[in-house]
């Protein structure tokens, strides 16, 4: 096995594409705080809105760092994706850690002892190829022919790209129990479930002063359902304030206007302001499905409670004493949960003491505890890593199951 300059085992951590700073990114950047020295691969680097942990490092980038206007169109390369995952393989690691919700998962080549140790933590299998074809290359969104013949074909090969590359993980972390049951019904492997990091200290001393309106923070995106708030706001004459941008901005409000209803669209807001959203919202609306959904923990952190339909990564994140949550997925679903949410209360220090179990802090300690566990199956102690060695496993495995 290698070593590195620090003359431990060799660690390289993997990520898919770094162009900002969003939820992919802040788990790496905790992996690089655990990792300080670990050389980082990846298909594209635009170091600009990066944190320091992350460009503070090594970075190896693919063929995709040198091909035109790829900072700003790297999505048109797609189909070019599992050729830029081939030639920009991992070698020289005893232990990958990979985030991946593309191919980064894929840039892993083994030696014929089977190393390097793999272990992927996923955000999700490849959403676009999967189960949101229809969201991203739907005949609504592409038109007919752009759908059938030109983008299913590119689909279709990047699943069996996408399969064929499971077998270079060893083990799979999936941020929340929805996404670990797509990896089981897409990929047959099993996950274990590890919510990511959110920066709940950013919300938790706001002081809350609600006010008589609702909120969404969200992408003006279709799968997002923002019409549903819209709807169910304009037919009980509620306010509503909607956080965020996107490509269906101009339709929603048209369909604002057409109801006459009271909606605030506030674009894109600065962290200080998204606090002081948070604390003023009588509640936050959410009824799309995500993954995970770092939007609701930001609430619940700041005080705010929650009105979301029960599926995705909510279902591990969210509980009676933090939300109201409702089963049927549309307008009508929305419109029974606030209306019940409005003959209730809720505890301040309810809301907030659950959002603390996804702390950065405990996402660092529970991914550790998960490493050396995997480390023991093939004898390597952690302490062999360049990283700092946790002295206590089983009582944080005591704490997490309490």
């Amino acid at each position: 096995m290698g070593t590195s300059d620090t003359g431990a085992l060799r660690v390289v951590l993997v990520h898919d594409w770094l162009i900002g700073m969003r939820g992919g990114e802040k788990v790496l950047d905790a992996l690089c705080e655990c990792f300080p020295h670990a050389p980082l691969w990846t298909l594209l680097y635009a170091p600009h809105e990066l944190s320091k942990a992350i460009t503070d490092r090594p970075i190896h980038t693919s063929i995709l760092q040198h091909l035109p206007l790829a900072a700003s169109k790297y999505r048109y390369y797609l189909p070019l994706f599992p050729l830029f995952a081939e030639f920009n393989r991992v070698t020289d690691a005893d232990v990958v850690i990979s985030t991946s919700h593309a191919v980064a998962k894929s840039m892993v080549k083994r030696d014929k002892r089977g190393r390097p140790i793999h272990i992927c933590y996923m955000h999700t299998p490849m959403r676009y190829i999967w189960d949101r074809y229809d969201d991203y290359f739907g005949v609504e969104r592409v038109g007919k022919l752009k759908s059938g013949f030109l983008y299913r074909p590119v689909a279709k090969m990047l699943q069996r790209y996408d399969v064929k590359t499971v077998s270079r993980v060893d083990m799979f972390i999936a941020n929340s129990t929805f996404v670990a049951n797509r990896i089981k019904r897409i990929y047959a492997r099993e996950a274990a479930v590890l919510p990511p990091p959110v920066d709940v200290d950013r919300f938790s001393m706001a002081v809350r002063c609600p006010q008589e309106w609702y909120l969404m923070v969200t992408a003006l995106v279709p799968y997002k359902r923002v019409d549903h708030a819209i709807e169910v706001c304009a037919s009980l004459k509620r306010k509503l304030k909607i956080v965020g941008t996107g490509p269906d901005e101009s339709a929603l409000k048209a369909l604002a206007r057409s109801l006459g209803v009271d909606v605030e669209f506030c674009g894109f807001v600065t962290d200080d302001e998204l606090v002081d959203y948070y604390r003023q919202a009588r509640a936050l609306l959410f009824p799309g499905v995500e993954d995970f959904g770092i939007v609701p923990v930001e609430a619940i952190a700041a005080g705010c409670p929650v009105i979301a339909l029960h599926e995705g990564g909510v279902i591990d994140t969210l509980t009676p004493s933090t939300a109201v949550l409702y089963s049927e997925p549309t307008p009508d679903g929305l419109r029974t949960a606030l209306l019940r949410f409005e003959g209730m209360g809720f505890e301040d220090a309810a809301l907030r003491s659950r959002a603390r179990e996804f702390s950065r802090d405990k996402f660092i300690r529970r991914f550790r505890a998960l490493l050396a566990s995997t480390l023991e199956e093939y004898g390597i102690p952690e302490a062999a890593l360049d990283v700092e060695p946790l002295t206590n496993h089983a009582a944080l495995a005591l704490q997490d199951a309490g």
